[in-house]
């Protein structure tokens, strides 16, 4: 469906430690369906010149991120959302769920804001998440939120790499599924590389196992894909030491902060390795710098795999608002992409 003029849509600029977050408030056309996944679909047949528009260059880059608020299909749930990125749309992304969670509190999207914590009840494409923001009656601090349930899917897959050779990852589910790996293997250095040499690592990782690796969440319908590579600098065991990651998705998209859902991954995996017990904190650091705490807190199934809960805290920050128009003769202006 071609966009339907005048385009004028508004939005909310946000940061999780420096990974990008723009809340779509009005100006896209209503989605269609009746549960989340349906309005995903419609989006991404009917809709995704919008994505495009606010994504892409001219107004967005090839990094750039976004969400769309929708009315959930949860009854326990505030609000759904609907994950935009260079490529398509994601199952779940944990620093947007930050973002959101100081957002819902300030625009008035949570029934009971309560002093010093508010519950903030977000139905994301992989499930409900609960994001709790400290609140002190006038601003908002840190969030932090309880994954859906993580586990490992297939542990030390060895898989050739074009230009890498053999490479062996982990598979892990934290809201999406990623392949973790130190940058080590490939001959990198996540701190000295530099981001080309290390997203080109990650994307043809992702690249490889997309072609081959078959995957299956037990439960949940959408979300059986590898989304992205996260490269580590290799220190799992547990440490007062901050560790480092870099994670990269969709179509090679960077992203700045440690990666909500990936950080997820990350401490499930050391979980079950032994590597951390139960409730005891780890700091990863993103390639912006700032960090993410994490942490089990409660051991689960998800289907016949053991699984476990995470908690997530980081901080949210405004960074602007915006309108953003396009004109009917304008066709480099309905978006593109330069890396």
């Amino acid at each position: 469906m071609p966009l339907t003029f005048p385009v004028s849509i508004s939005t909310t600029e946000m940061h999780t430690a420096g990974e990008p977050l723009r809340v779509v408030e009005n100006g896209v056309p209503e989605l269609q369906g009746a549960t989340l996944l349906d309005k995903i679909n419609y989006m991404r047949s009917h809709l995704d010149e919008y994505r495009k528009l606010l994504i892409w260059e001219p107004r967005g880059h090839y990094d750039m991120y976004g969400v769309l608020l929708v009315p959930p299909d949860v009854d326990s749930c505030d609000f759904a959302c609907i994950f935009i990125h260079n490529e398509g749309y994601s199952t779940m992304c944990g620093h947007a769920v930050i973002c959101l969670g100081r957002y819902a509190v300030k625009k008035g999207l949570v029934k009971n804001v309560t002093v010093p914590e508010t519950r903030v009840q977000i139905q994301c494409p992989c499930g409900p998440v609960t994001a709790y923001v400290t609140y002190d009656g006038q601003n908002t601090g840190a969030v932090r939120f309880q994954s859906v349930p993580c586990f490992v899917f297939k542990p030390e897959l060895a898989v050739e790499v074009p230009g890498y050779g053999q490479i062996t990852v982990d598979i892990v589910y934290g809201g999406a599924f990623y392949a973790l790996v130190p940058a080590g293997q490939y001959g990198l250095d996540i701190r000295e590389s530099g981001v080309p040499a290390l997203r080109e690592a990650a994307g043809a990782t992702t690249d490889v196992l997309r072609k081959q690796l078959e995957l299956s969440h037990p439960v949940t319908e959408g979300v059986s894909f590898v989304y992205g590579t996260i490269l580590t600098d290799g220190n799992d065991d547990f440490s007062e030491d901050t560790t480092d990651t870099m994670c990269v998705f969709a179509e090679r998209e960077v992203d700045r902060s440690p990666c909500g859902s990936g950080t997820s991954a990350r401490i499930a995996l050391q979980y079950f390795r032994n590597k951390v017990k139960l409730n005891q904190s780890r700091a990863f650091k993103g390639p912006a710098g700032d960090t993410f705490n994490a942490k089990v807190v409660k051991e689960v199934l998800c289907g016949e795999f053991p699984a476990v809960i995470t908690e997530v805290q980081g901080h949210g920050y405004f960074s602007g608002t915006a309108t953003y128009t396009l004109e009917e003769n304008d066709v480099t202006g309905k978006g593109f992409l330069l890396q």
